[in-house]
């Protein structure tokens, strides 16, 4: 799913710059819970910004699901993620004026995938994955922390993406929700999908499939764990 080749960001600055990577080289498989994780400064975002072409490489090559995403233009970066990315942020990032179903099947309309009658049945079998249906005609600002991460999630998986990348996704929730999000994103994987994680999370090995440790802008750890709780529960329940 991700192919990472000699992979360094030098972020411009006195003194030569700030390098955030450092000749990183990975691969990471499909359908699994990756999370990243390292000390603030260590270069976890700056790996998912990458990955996710929000930001260009100084040096390397970046692949993802056999695309080369380091050599495509900026028209052509918007495209291919409106169509293979789903991206989940830890303050959720939804349209205050529209409501939870308008903001899951925004990307819908953008891409194209999916129009009408077709768009609207598929955002409300999302929202329903996600457990939140009875939301769906309500403002963001009518919902608590965890529905609305619920409804960004729900919002990432509009387009079937190959891949969904979330950053810091329970940084802003307590932690009994922040829980079952982390439970949320790992069904995700155990129903296909590849989901990529930056976390501070301190523990989690009991949800995540593999656990990529970065410190200084370099990979230390990349540990192939089986979750300790091998029954997640359903989307609906998590």
């Amino acid at each position: 799913m991700i192919e990472l080749r000699s992979l360094s960001k030098v972020y411009p600055g006195p003194d030569g710059g700030t390098p955030a990577l450092d000749n990183v080289t990975l691969t990471l498989p499909a359908g699994e819970f990756i999370a990243i994780v390292g000390k603030s400064g260590s270069g976890k975002s700056t790996l998912i910004n990458l990955i996710a072409g929000i930001d260009r490489p100084t040096r390397g090559e970046v692949h993802v699901g056999g695309q080369a995403v380091h050599r495509l233009d900026e028209s052509q970066l918007a495209t291919w993620r409106g169509r293979h990315l789903g991206v989940v942020f830890q303050f959720f990032q939804l349209l205050p004026t529209l409501t939870v179903l308008e903001n899951v099947t925004l990307p819908m309309d953008f891409c194209g995938t999916f129009a009408g009658a077709e768009a609207r049945q598929r955002g409300l079998q999302l929202l329903e994955q996600v457990g939140i249906a009875e939301q769906a005609h309500k403002l963001p600002s009518a919902l608590s922390g965890g529905q609305q991460q619920r409804a960004a999630i729900a919002r990432a998986m509009a387009n079937d993406p190959l891949l969904i990348v979330a950053d810091e996704p329970t940084g802003n929730l307590d932690t009994h929700t922040a829980d079952a999000v982390l439970s949320l994103l790992a069904s995700l994987a155990r129903h296909g999908k590849s989901v990529l994680m930056v976390t501070h999370e301190r523990d989690i090995s009991a949800v995540a499939d593999r656990v990529v440790t970065l410190a200084d802008g370099r990979v230390v750890g990349n540990e192939a764990r089986r979750p300790a709780t091998p029954a997640v529960r359903e989307l609906r329940h998590a």
